[in-house]
């Protein structure tokens, strides 16, 4: 049961060592001006090896179909909807995900974003034991990935993709067998992951020039930061927070050198390189200014 591509791996693994009898996935989708429905990553991974697949809008109702596979295990990777018990309680071994953190850090929908925005020392991978809750079972196996100053969500999907591929190989054998370890979750510990909102994406030049960094990688290349420009919505793609310390207001516009753009934050300048203005392509800094009229942009403030 996945959705995304982060799941493909994890599939591909499956199908390399076990027998899938179905995947779940969710409902296509309609993209881009004309509609048009397009499948999932995971569904298409199924259909490409001759595996059934099942699309339910509300997995709540319609689970008859899961529960007659007469599966012995179900594992799950970035599914997509809150799984019923009557499904958790059937397969013999279990249900099983494979989560994007290190368990009870960063439970929810979007662990990868917020490893980075929260400004998190390491994340990682963690295989446990579905139950009722968000994401609150027993943990059954981790490994650990020290986030890089570099790492932005990109980097950080693809690095984690393959590790809970490898991770939940080197698993389910002892899962099978009965020999694998079960640990408890402490509850005190547990921070969440939320679907980042619209508004969450919004750049504030108040916080810190570390805060703003971390927020413009832990959001590309999806969904964006972004800030207004000359009363225009620009995406930030990529930044760097420089030495120089900042001496007018935060969010003010303080340089515009030859490659990047200058604002200021409640501490530091932080240096943008990388931009995709609203309703154009991706560009780097030096176009973007290219494009300004530089006396009217130099010293306002960013909204």
């Amino acid at each position: 049961m996945g959705t995304p591509d982060f799941a493909v791996p994890i599939l591909e693994m499956l199908i390399e060592e076990t027998n899938v009898v179905m995947v779940v996935t969710q409902p296509d989708k309609e993209v881009g001006r004309h509609h048009e429905l397009e499948m999932t990553p995971i569904k298409r991974l199924a259909l490409e090896n001759n595996i059934k697949v099942y699309q339910p809008t509300k997995i709540r109702t319609e689970y008859e179909p899961i529960i007659n596979t007469d599966a012995d295990i179900i594992i799950t990777c970035a599914y997509g909807q809150i799984i019923p018990e009557i499904i958790l309680n059937k397969p013999r071994l279990g249900c099983i995900n494979v989560h994007a953190s290190l368990l009870p850090r960063l439970r929810g929908g979007a662990p990868l974003h917020h490893a980075l925005i929260d400004g998190e020392e390491k994340t990682g991978i963690t295989i446990m034991y579905m139950d009722k809750g968000m994401d609150t079972g027993d943990i059954i196996s981790t490994k650990e990935y020290i986030i890089s100053d570099t790492d932005n969500v990109g980097i950080l999907h693809d690095k984690l993709s393959m590790m809970g591929k490898y991770l939940l190989k080197e698993t389910l054998p002892s899962i099978i067998n009965g020999t694998n370890s079960r640990t408890p979750q402490d509850n005190n510990l547990a921070t969440y992951a939320y679907n980042i909102s619209r508004e969450e994406e919004h750049l504030d030049f108040n916080s810190s020039s570390k805060d703003i960094y971390n927020k413009v990688r832990g959001l590309y290349p999806w969904p964006k930061a972004n800030t207004i420009i000359n009363d225009q919505e620009v995406k930030i793609l990529e930044c760097f927070i420089g030495e120089k310390d900042s001496t007018l207001s935060p969010g003010t516009i303080c340089e515009i050198n030859k490659d990047n753009i200058g604002i200021c934050t409640k501490d530091k300048i932080i240096y943008i390189t990388k931009v995709k203005p609203f309703g154009k392509k991706e560009m780097n800094a030096l176009d973007y200014i290219n494009g300004l009229q530089k006396e009217k942009v130099l010293h306002s403030i960013v909204k």
